[in-house]
């Protein structure tokens, strides 16, 4: 078979190249369940068949979504692109305004569902959603039909004609963006847009037909789906499973023992934290040690080369403490990619020290998403930076008055950028501007390019959206010091204030689960979160972290106030109300703005 130019080529290319027996699973009804690259074909046909049953004609939408990734998901869009109709994959922790809104912007025909109260949501959308013709469970339940109910074997020849008129340049998916206001908007990408990415990133991932990969970030979203079309592409077998159960002895990190898979830097962020804490919890030599191990890595860049001394403390680390690492993440991986948000500095440069090499890359859905990728060979990375743009994409920083010399916003230009926002002209005409005779998307990421040995690495340094600009006309950007902050054990959430004020100031969510260890080990009697970010010495202890940062920001930057607040930010609230984190962890300011608005006056007032 031929290079793959639309999205279903690639599991056929699997199957001409490198079938597998076990090229995706999951863990379903207590036991382990694979499907072989033969099953997933055969699967998707009937499906198709299925589709063309239900009268579905190229360019009718259908939504698909579920709370964990699974093999259904896979089938159902393989079964979906081979016949021309547009996949609409949706966030499961959306509300039901969204699920409205959404179903409607698309005119969505027919949705299918995973487990949980997902076929209620759709049903309780659906009596406003008048192109909805039917839903489909993956579980069996009684109120709506099973998926495999509509399958059909009756048509195959129809598959073909259908497969065979498909072309590179036709919409593939319409991927509604979570955004941090406003309505979501649905970004437009063709089999060509995304087929480009994937043979661009491939090489950049160190992965080999037959091993294994890990997939716990959501499918609805571009990063993870992209990938999944490079694991299929390149032979790799898939295993499904969700965040919650990663971790542990039990774990489907220890289970599986993947050699590679993608992340967001949240779940980096926690998994360095419990080793952080366990570290405290250790006592005598055994903490001495510890402690010791992780100064060791301060110093740590990609490619150095340790000599002396140096050498042997890193050795000796490296064999008592970040060995057990390896192993609690199954002892075989060769690499972890992330992205969809900032990566902090030290979570890539201690994870990547202790022989768990960690690589941020950058981009957007509406690139499909990769725009640069820090590699993993030899002078292919750089700390604090997302890497080189990746083969085919050509980036540009916009110079303006408002940030530093070289720094600008991104934009981007390539074989990978969107169509356009679906149903929405103007909003696509304002990001798009034209140099050179070409079309450059703008990201509305601000960054600046570094050089090292000899290539151009792109260092984000805030959204153009998200500067402040203080009551004295300066701007601040929020992000690298909501990094820096969130580097500390003691800090799970934070945001930066100052919009329109005389400084700036932070409002942070204290990581009960380190404050409470912390309060443990200086002899704090620990009552409730809500009690002990009142307490002095914890206000003290929290004051000293901000102290430790602000040197390394302007003046301008440095926090001068802050605010504790007993809450846990989420990208759903069991409640109904607005959350303050988007699907992909996100910060919406405007969000968390309103709902501590009394505490930031206050902050202010004072």
């Amino acid at each position: 078979m031929e290079r793959p130019t639309r999205l279903f080529d690639f599991i056929y290319y699997q199957q001409a190249h490198y079938p597998q027996e076990r090229a995706f699973g999951y863990f379903y009804e207590g036991e382990w369940r694979y499907f072989s690259t033969d099953d997933i074909i055969g699967q998707a046909r009937k499906m198709s068949q299925g589709l063309l049953k239900l009268g579905l004609e190229p360019g009718d939408k259908v939504a698909l979504v579920t709370y964990k990734n699974r093999p259904e998901w896979t089938i159902t869009d393989l079964a979906m692109l081979q016949i021309g109709v547009i996949n609409v994959p949706v966030y499961p922790t959306i509300s039901a305004r969204e699920y409205e809104y959404i179903f409607n912007d698309a005119e969505v025909k027919y949705c299918f569902c995973g487990a949980g109260d997902l076929v209620d949501k759709v049903k309780g959308a659906s009596a406003n959603v008048p192109s909805l013709k039917g839903i489909y469970s993956f579980d069996r339940r009684s109120d709506v039909p099973w998926w495999k109910d509509m399958w059909a074997d009756d048509r195959p020849d129809e598959v073909d004609k259908r497969m065979a008129a498909v072309q590179p340049e036709d919409l593939a998916t319409l991927i509604y963006t979570s955004g941090t206001t406003g309505n979501p908007k649905g970004v437009m990408l063709t089999h060509h847009n995304i087929v480009s990415n994937v043979t661009s990133v491939l090489p950049c991932i160190p992965i080999e037909a037959g091993e294994t990969a890990l997939s716990f970030l959501p499918l609805c979203h571009i990063f993870e789906r992209a990938v999944m079309y490079a694991y299929s592409y390149a032979g790799v077998n898939v295993v499904f499973t969700g965040t919650d159960n990663l971790g542990g002895e039990e774990g489907d990190l220890r289970t599986v023992r993947p050699h590679f898979f993608t992340t967001v830097p949240r779940l980096l962020e926690k998994v360095y934290e419990k080793i952080y804490q366990k570290g405290l919890e250790l006592s005598g030599i055994k903490r001495a040690l510890f402690f010791w191990a992780l100064r060791q890595t301060e110093d740590y860049e990609y490619d150095i080369e340790y000599e002396g001394l140096k050498k042997i403390k890193v050795a000796i680390a490296d064999k008592l403490i970040f060995s057990k690492w390896r192993e609690a993440l199954g002892g075989r991986i060769k690499g972890i990619i992330t992205g969809a948000a900032a990566c902090p500095r030290r979570i890539a440069q201690v994870f990547s020290a202790a022989g768990i090499p960690v690589r941020e890359g950058y981009g957007l859905t509406e690139t499909s998403p990769a725009l640069t990728i820090n590699r993993f060979e030899p002078c292919g990375a750089l700390l604090g930076t997302v890497g080189p743009a990746v083969e085919g994409v050509e980036l540009r920083i916009e110079a303006s008055d408002a940030y530093g010399p070289g720094e600008g916003e991104i934009l981007a230009h390539g074989p990978n950028v969107m169509k356009g926002y679906y149903n929405k002209p103007e909003e696509t005409a304002a990001v798009f501007t034209e140099i050179d005779g070409k079309r450059f998307f703008r990201t509305g990421d601000v960054g600046t390019f570094i050089e090292h040995c000899g290539k151009q690495f792109l260092k984000i340094t805030d959204r153009k959206k998200e500067l402040l600009k203080t009551s004295g006309g300066k701007y601040v950007a929020p992000a690298p010091i909501e990094n820096r902050l969130k580097e500390n054990f003691l800090v799970e959430q934070a945001m930066v204030v100052g919009e329109k004020r005389k400084f700036v100031s932070a409002i942070i969510v204290p990581a009960e689960e380190a404050l409470r260890n912390w309060c443990a080990h200086n002899g704090i009697e620990w009552t409730a979160l809500e009690e002990m970010i009142k307490d002095s010495r914890v206000i003290d202890k929290y004051q000293r972290v901000i102290d430790e940062i602000n040197p390394e920001f302007s003046h301008i930057e440095q926090i001068k106030k802050f605010v504790l607040v007993p809450d846990v930010w989420e990208p759903i609230k069991a409640d109904g109300s607005e959350a303050e984190l988007t699907p992909t962890m996100k910060l919406k300011r405007r969000v968390i703005l309103q709902k501590y608005a009394e505490l930031i006056e206050q902050m202010y007032a004072s």
